[in-house]
C-alpha cells in the first residue's frame, strides 16, 4: 500500500498541501470570528449561521457561471489570485462594514471560492496521476488534505477562540487575512507554471454545457447528490453550535473536526478497496444519526462526543469522490471536482439557512434533530442509486 510519506516526495504535492492548510486555518478562524461578531451584534442564530456559512450559498452562482475556467486557466496563477482575493476580503470584514456590506463581501468571496476549489482539486488529481509509483493516488492524497483540514480546524477553532477572547473578533479576522496572504505566497513560489488542462475559452455557456454533460449519466448524478445534500444538511447542524452552546462552541467545532480526521484515516488507510463501495451509505447514516439526540439538550461535553462520532461519517465523501474520478475524463476532472465542491458548499449554506431558520422558530437543539432526520431521509432515498454499476458511463470529451 502506498504510504502517506511517499505522497510528500511527489513534486508539487507539498506546496499545494501547505497552501491549502493555510487557507483552511484562515477560513476556520475567520468563520468563528465573523459568526461571533454577527451574533453579538444581532442576537440572531439565523444571521450568525449565515455569516459563517453564507459564502457557501454563493457557490451555486459560481458553479453555473465560472467552473469552465477551472480546467482552462493556469493553476498556479489562479490559486495565487484567489488566495489574495480572500486576504483582501477578510481584511475588509475586520473593519467591519455595515451588516449589508458584510453579506455582500460574503457573496463575492463565495464566488471566488467556487473557482478555487475546482482548480485546487483538479491540480491535485493531475499531480498524483503523473506519479506512476502512487497507487490509489487521489483518495490517498485527498485523505491527507482532509486529515490536515481536521487537524487545522481543531487548532484553528481553538486558536480562534483564544484570539477572540484576547484580541477581539476583528483582530482574529486580520490574523486570518495574513494567513490567506501566506497561502498566496506559497502557491506563487512553491508551484510550477503549468498549462491549463483543457483548451478553449471559459464561458458561462461552456460551464453550463459541461455541467449538463456531467449530470446526464445516472451514476454520476447520484454521486453528486450524495456528495452535496446529506453532509450539507449536517453542516447546518454544525452552524448552530454558537447558538446552542455559546461558551463551548469552539469545543464542539474542534471535536467535530477530530471525528472527521479519525474517519478519514480509517477509510483511506485501513479499509481495503473491495469493501469501500459498501461503506458509503452506512457512513452517510452515521453522519446524521447522533444529531437526532440533540432534541434532548445534551450538555456540552456529551454534545461534543456526539459531534465527534457523527463527523466520522464525513469519510463517505472520500469514497464517492474516488468513484466520481473513475467515471470522469481527466480533462474534465477540475470541472467535476469543482462542481462537487461548489454544490457541496452551496448545500452547506442551504443547510445553515434551514437550520438557522428552524432554530429561530424552535430552538437550536430541536433544529439539529429536524435537520438530521432530513439528512437520513435523503440518504435512504439515494441508497439504491449508489450501488456500484458494472460499467459506469463517462462524460463526453470536450475541447
Amino acid at each position: 500500500m502506498t504510504s502517506y510519506r511517499s505522497l510528500f516526495r511527489t513534486p508539487e504535492f507539498t506546496p499545494l498541501f501547505l497552501a491549502s492548510s493555510a487557507q483552511v486555518a484562515a477560513q476556520t478562524m475567520s468563520g468563528l470570528a465573523l459568526g461571533t461578531l454577527v451574533y453579538r451584534a444581532t442576537d440572531s442564530p439565523l444571521l450568525s449561521a449565515l455569516s459563517m456559512f453564507g459564502p457557501s450559498l454563493a457557490q451555486v452562482l459560481g458553479a453555473t457561471t465560472l467552473l469552465s475556467a477551472a480546467d482552462r486557466l493556469p493553476p498556479r496563477a489562479t490559486l495565487t489570485g484567489t488566495a489574495l482575493a480572500f486576504a483582501a476580503g477578510t481584511a475588509a470584514l475586520a473593519a467591519p462594514p455595515p451588516l449589508w456590506g458584510i453579506f455582500a463581501l460574503i457573496l463575492v468571496l463565495g464566488l471566488v471560492a467556487s473557482l478555487g476549489g475546482g482548480v485546487r482539486w483538479g491540480l491535485l488529481n493531475e499531480i498524483l496521476r503523473e506519479d506512476a509509483h502512487i497507487k490509489d493516488g487521489y483518495i490517498l492524497g485527498r485523505s491527507v488534505f482532509n486529515m490536515a483540514n481536521g487537524i487545522t480546524q481543531v487548532v484553528g477553532f481553538a486558536t480562534g477562540g483564544v484570539l477572540i477572547a484576547f484580541l477581539s473578533p476583528r483582530g482574529t479576522l486580520l490574523t486570518a487575512a495574513a494567513l490567506y496572504a501566506t497561502a498566496a505566497a506559497v502557491s506563487r513560489f512553491g508551484l510550477t507554471a503549468r498549462p491549463p488542462r483543457a483548451t478553449g475559452r471559459p464561458s458561462v455557456r461552456e460551464t453550463r454545457r459541461t455541467n449538463a454533460a456531467l449530470l446526464a449519466a445516472r451514476p454520476r448524478r447520484h454521486l453528486f447528490l450524495a456528495l452535496w445534500i446529506p453532509n450539507g444538511l449536517i453542516v447546518g447542524c454544525e452552524s448552530l453550535y454558537v447558538s446552542y452552546a455559546p461558551d463551548h462552541a469552539g469545543l464542539l467545532f474542534a471535536c467535530a473536526a477530530l471525528g472527521m480526521l479519525a474517519g478519514d484515516v480509517t477509510v483511506a488507510r485501513f479499509v481495503p478497496p473491495r469493501l469501500r463501495p459498501r461503506l458509503g451509505v452506512p457512513l452517510l447514516l452515521l453522519l446524521a444519526a447522533p444529531y437526532v439526540f440533540f432534541v434532548l439538550r445534551p450538555g456540552p461535553f456529551l454534545a461534543a462526543g456526539l459531534a465527534t462520532l457523527a463527523s466520522a461519517g464525513f469519510a463517505a465523501s472520500l469514497l464517492q469522490q474516488e468513484r466520481l474520478m473513475a467515471v470522469t475524463p481527466p480533462e474534465l476532472s477540475g470541472h467535476a471536482l469543482g462542481l462537487h465542491s461548489s454544490g457541496m458548499l452551496t448545500m452547506q449554506g442551504v443547510g445553515a439557512a434551514l437550520a438557522g431558520a428552524t432554530a429561530q422558530l424552535t430552538s437550536p437543539g430541536t433544529a439539529m434533530t429536524v435537520i438530521a432526520l432530513a439528512s437520513i431521509a435523503v440518504t435512504v432515498s439515494l441508497a439504491s442509486g449508489l450501488r456500484p454499476a458494472p460499467r459506469a458511463a463517462s462524460a463526453p470529451r470536450t475541447a
